[in-house]
């Protein structure tokens, strides 16, 4: 990447924003180069980054189509499923569980 302008966290100049700000009003960076970074200093990782890109040129989201939301249900529909005990839950189930509530309490029953 290019010599971009630094900034200091907070000090982002108007007209500028990062991938979250764009997406919350309805906007999308389109291709274009990161046009600045914010630096955020912390003590032991060294700065954290945000990047930054210019409202003007960003490009509207596109929207979804049919097939992209059934893509979505379908996937949405596979993290409900207890790998365990094979059922939808009804919720999403947590990578750092693994399975649903009902097998986790039936396991630590078991260990005990």
């Amino acid at each position: 990447m290019a010599s971009v302008p630094v900034f200091q966290w907070r000090l982002a100049p108007e007209g500028m924003a990062t991938v979250r700000q764009l997406r919350a009003m309805g906007l999308r960076p389109g291709g274009q180069d990161v046009a600045a970074q914010l630096e955020r200093p912390r003590r032991r990782r060294g700065p954290l980054v945000a990047y930054l890109y210019r409202i003007d040129a960003a490009k509207p989201v596109r929207p979804m189509t049919p097939a992209k939301w059934a893509a979505l249900a379908k996937a949405n529909a596979a993290q409900r499923i207890c790998p365990t005990c094979r059922r939808d839950v009804g919720y999403r189930i947590p990578r750092s569980r693994g399975m649903c509530g009902t097998c986790i309490h039936h396991e630590e029953q078991c260990a005990a």
